[in-house]
């Protein structure tokens, strides 16, 4: 991305804290095979300081939305804490296949990391790490639901494997979906809606809302959304 595109991303800033709206289909770093990744790229976003951003958490590669990176080394610890501590709210949107078995509820499966020869991916296991989804319905067309998500726990792919795990995958997943013809049809239908970060004690947490990417719109009306311009957001400063 250009500077220009990519400052257009920006939800917030200040002097401790970036929050851009990542789009889809872009890792965040590079993996073991290389490839472009955003972190070439935050050079663009020093704004007069002498070291590029650094991502406060991550999101995967297919998913976009609220993405939070720390400015310096100050803020990255102080942004860790507050993750770490679950302290940081985090609201994600998905449209999965059928219907969950509630139209709300709470997602309590232990999560572990399986290596394969084809590579690794997570899995519900005893022996994993605890790991806690609250779910909500906001609109269904029968064949696909959207869907409201508030994780309790940071794990990696958490959202996609407890939402395959209830018996609803989340629509064009390549890896959890379980249909491969339509997993191939469709781009990941994942977002990260909107972030609060309590960052500063005595003022209310930030709060940043990311647009719904264009991939997910037909899904999305046809569940019951209405485009409409981006909520309100504390402005960049």
């Amino acid at each position: 991305m250009g500077p220009s595109e990519l400052e257009a991303r920006l939800l917030y800033r200040d002097g401790m804290m970036l929050i851009l709206d990542k789009p889809p289909g872009l890792a965040v770093h590079a993996g073991p095979r290389g490839g472009a990744s955003l972190r070439d790229d935050l050079d663009m976003l020093r704004f007069g300081l002498p070291q590029a951003p650094e991502l406060a958490h991550r999101l995967d590669r297919d998913t976009s939305g609220c993405l939070v990176l720390g400015r310096h080394r100050k803020a990255l610890a102080k942004l860790g804490k507050l993750f770490a501590e679950g302290q940081v709210r985090k609201t994600y949107w998905a449209i999965v296949v059928g219907k969950p078995p509630q139209a709300e509820g709470l997602i309590e499966l232990p999560l572990l990391k399986e290596n394969r020869k084809s590579g690794w991916r997570m899995k519900v296991d005893a022996k994993g790490q605890a790991s806690q989804t609250e779910y909500s319905t906001i609109g269904s067309n029968g064949a696909f639901t959207w869907l409201s998500l508030a994780p309790k726990t940071g794990r990696t792919h958490q959202l996609r494997v407890h939402l395959a795990a209830i018996g609803c995958p989340i629509l064009g997943d390549p890896v959890y979906g379980g249909d491969a013809t339509r997993a191939s049809e469709f781009p990941l239908h994942l977002h990260a809606r909107e972030i609060r970060v309590p960052l500063y004690p005595r003022r209310a947490p930030i709060k940043a809302v990311a647009d719904v990417p264009p991939h997910m719109h037909t899904a999305m009306r046809s569940c019951g959304w209405k485009d409409g311009p981006r909520e309100a957001h504390v402005p960049a400063a």
